[in-house]
């Protein structure tokens, strides 16, 4: 275990008009233990997972590599400020990583390529061969295997979005053996029940006031799809398809 706990400093926070200081579950939790090589965030979409896990990122040192953001017409200065009231606890001194996110990995390949021009070399760590070769989710469990035998924390946010259920289960198996390792943490944001069955891992609720563990079964994901095959086999008759 690298990274032991996030403390949350709502005391120091500059604004309360804005997003993400004004959001209520960034003021009543006032610390995440991380207790699991794997810890999960979990929670619907605009419930802060992805803020507070570039905040990690930012905290931590990990680059969030992407191009330039565009004009918005509408900006929020204190958008991606949220790191500055964050402390972390690590066990042994801060380790370096990666941020992944699935809207932002073809500006990295994109980089990696441009890199690979004048240094072909730098492929080697990333499978071998230009991860723009590859289609999208090959790509990605490319870059995965390849970067995740370093040590270091790695930050994940919804990987699923362009997986395959059977390579999202490769991920699975993958977060498995590297937790077995010891030499990685991650900490994943994700809406996959598949994913969130990664074994022993933390799974952290971001649907409350506060940020607490829940577990697997009670997750509104995981009761969401067992209705959903529930309904679906109760609607097949015996002999039929559907």
């Amino acid at each position: 275990m690298h990274l032991k706990e996030i403390r949350f400093h709502p005391d120091d926070y500059p604004t309360q008009r804005f997003y993400p200081f004004n959001h209520t579950l960034f003021h009543r939790t006032e610390k995440i233990s991380l207790d699991s090589i794997v810890t999960i965030f979990v929670g619907e979409n605009g419930s802060g997972k992805t803020t507070l896990l570039e905040a990690i990122s930012r905290k931590c040192g990990i680059h969030i590599w992407q191009n330039a953001p565009r004009p918005r017409i509408d900006n929020n200065p204190y958008e991606y400020l949220l790191y500055r009231y964050l402390e972390m606890k690590w066990s042994n001194g801060s380790v370096p990583g990666s941020y992944f996110g699935s809207d932002i990995f073809k500006d990295f390949t994109r980089i990696l390529d441009e890199w690979a021009v004048s240094d072909p070399g730098q492929l080697k760590y990333f499978g071998g061969k230009s991860l723009l070769t590859q289609s999208h989710g090959q790509s990605i469990l490319s870059f995965f295997k390849a970067r995740y035998k370093i040590k270091g924390l790695y930050l994940l946010d919804e990987p699923e979005t362009a997986l395959s259920p059977k390579s999202q289960l490769e991920l699975l198996d993958l977060l498995a053996d590297l937790s077995q390792a010891g030499h990685a943490q991650f900490i994943m944001a994700t809406h996959s029940p598949l994913l969130m069955a990664c074994t022993n891992a933390t799974i952290l609720n971001f649907d409350a006031e506060q940020i607490r563990p829940i577990s697997y079964e009670n997750t509104e994901h995981f009761q969401i799809y067992k209705r959903f095959f529930d309904d679906t086999r109760r609607s097949v008759l015996p002999g039929q398809s559907r």
